[in-house]
């Protein structure tokens, strides 16, 4: 087997969340695309690599991996001397713990409601053809509005979510944040200046410059 492949859309942010990673360490590798309209992600050949049938899967060598933060996990650990250290793995257990807890507030807590509220405004319109019902939007945006309260805050203090670096936090944040501000809710970010210069920041970096060109829309 040859080099790093993903498997993937351009317009799947899980796909692009992968495909963030790799961007940020530097890493080539080859985007083959799983149509989820054609039921690609359902062929037999597809779920030999994931049997859930679903995108990202990323093949390295011998190694086979589906959940983009799975994937992304074993791309900062791999690839570790490959650009910034998105894992704080040279950094004390207090700021190792700072990540690990900022990943899983960013799955659990962030994600839910984002992908509920991006899907609902975004991706169902432009892709399945269909009206975004309006009360999901809002049901969405007002947990998620709690959310990032608790970011603006914690973005008061630390310029990245889990500290004064960058990482794997930050990184797993953007493709959900980029499709928000698409969105009608854009002022969930926009308006709390913390949040706001974060975003900034992190969506200027030339990994996500690079990412950011391939999303068709």
């Amino acid at each position: 087997m040859g080099g790093i492949k993903i498997y993937g859309m351009p317009t799947s942010t899980n796909t692009i969340r992968a495909l963030a990673a790799l961007n940020e360490k530097g890493l080539d590798y080859e985007l083959v695309i799983v149509d989820l309209r054609t039921g690609a992600h359902k062929h037999p050949n597809f779920l030999a690599l994931n049997p859930f049938g679903q995108i990202p899967v990323l093949e390295d060598g011998d190694v086979v991996l589906f959940e983009s933060r799975a994937i992304n996990r074993y791309i900062a650990t791999k690839y570790a001397e490959a650009g910034p250290d998105l894992l704080l793995s040279g950094g004390t257990p207090a700021e190792r713990a700072a990540v690990e807890i900022w990943l899983e507030v960013e799955s659990q807590q962030f994600g839910p409601p984002i992908a509920s509220l991006v899907f609902e405004a975004l991706i169902k319109p432009m892709l399945v053809k269909a009206t975004a019902d309006e009360a999901i939007v809002e049901a969405q945006a007002a947990k998620l509005e709690k959310v990032l309260d608790v970011y603006e805050a914690r973005l008061a203090q630390n310029k990245y979510l889990a500290g004064e670096h960058f990482t794997l936090v930050d990184l797993n944040h953007i493709p959900y944040t980029n499709y928000l501000l698409k969105t009608s809710k854009a002022a969930l970010v926009t308006s709390r200046p913390h949040l706001l210069a974060w975003w900034k920041d992190v969506s200027a970096r030339p990994a996500w410059v690079k990412t950011a060109a391939g999303i068709p829309f």
